[in-house]
């Protein structure tokens, strides 16, 4: 019996896309007020979002909570604007969860610096992923609580003396990944995965002479060099792409620039430069001006269609998405 298959569904065509959308404020449940009033800030980045009409959209910078109450409430708003996300995937980020230790040595805990990533609370500016296809949420591969020290040839600071920082005991029980890390299947129309990996490094600066968030923006992007590699379990089956914010612009700014590039020239991606009249730049910082840190990589295997940047009125960052077919 010879099964036929509708027309396009084998080589369809999907949109995959990154935005920091900056959907992070200073205390708990204050992203859940401005999304459930006329904020103008919240108003532009939907906007956006519904603009591009992705269909698997990688987000950054929004606050979590433990139902996932924003982040439902931001489906239901988008959805308003004729774009709908059936499936939803986030996780509990380290972004402001309380590590009780003194993770900068400065003799006192409790504050931003001494959670497992930077923040003032549990959640704070985590990362989620927004589909038209069903997430295969039971396969997700995560390496969030993953430790500083288990990765290979990590670059984890180390004291004046030489010595791990902020002491060994400390250093022993660092997580790497600042908001999360992890790898997870989306099934396409065909019944075939499409693995999205994605992540939030953080900024390599806002630190000493220890060069602690320098160091760590470095080993959050280099996690993915290794487990395209295989170095961390099982090498990671195609078709993927990688998306997030690298906090690292290859050519400009802060940051250890050959981390970056060892990630662009990694033989299992190809690298897309999207752009548009303003140019490829992903963010526009008042301090350091244009900069490309925000990233979305498919595999090799895969055929890029088209490219391209939608700036938005409600972030400094720009939606980064890519055209891509199996």
């Amino acid at each position: 019996m010879t099964l036929f298959l509708p027309l396009g569904v084998t080589a369809e065509t999907i949109r995959v896309a990154t935005f920091n959308a900056e959907l992070s404020r200073k205390g708990p449940g204050l992203l859940l007020k401005d999304l459930r009033r006329d904020d103008e800030q919240v108003s532009a980045v939907i906007a956006t979002i519904a603009a591009a009409d992705a269909d698997i959209l990688a987000l950054q910078g929004l606050d979590w909570d433990h139902e996932n109450t924003a982040l439902r409430t931001l489906q239901s708003d988008i959805a308003t604007r004729g774009v709908e996300y059936p499936y939803l995937f986030t996780l509990k980020p380290n972004a402001g969860a309380a590590s009780g230790l003194d993770l900068d040595g400065d003799g006192r805990m409790g504050e931003p610096e001494d959670a497992w990533g930077g923040g003032r609370f549990t959640g704070q500016g985590g990362i989620a992923l927004l589909s038209k296809f069903p997430i295969a949420a039971a396969q997700a591969q995560d390496f969030t609580k993953m430790r500083w020290q288990d990765l290979p040839d990590h670059r984890m600071p180390l004291t004046k003396d030489g010595q791990p920082y902020p002491d060994a005991a400390t250093a022993a029980q660092l997580r790497l990944s600042s908001s999360n890390h992890w790898a997870v299947p989306v099934i396409l129309p065909d019944g075939e995965p499409l693995w999205i990996l994605s992540f939030h490094a953080t900024p390599p600066v806002f630190d000493g002479p220890e060069d602690r968030n320098g160091r760590r923006n470095a080993d959050e992007i280099l996690l993915w060099v290794h487990v395209l590699n295989g170095l961390l379990g099982d090498r990671m089956p195609e078709p993927f792409v990688l998306m997030g914010d690298a906090n690292n612009d290859p050519d400009r700014g802060e940051g250890h620039k050959d981390a970056i590039h060892r990630l662009l020239n990694d033989p299992h991606l190809q690298v897309v430069e999207p752009s548009d009249s303003q140019g490829a730049h992903t963010v526009n910082w008042e301090r350091t001006g244009p900069m490309r840190v925000d990233y979305v990589l498919p595999s090799k295997g895969m055929n890029v269609i088209d490219s391209g940047i939608l700036r938005s009125k409600g972030s400094r960052h720009g939606l980064v998405w890519v055209d891509i077919r199996r």
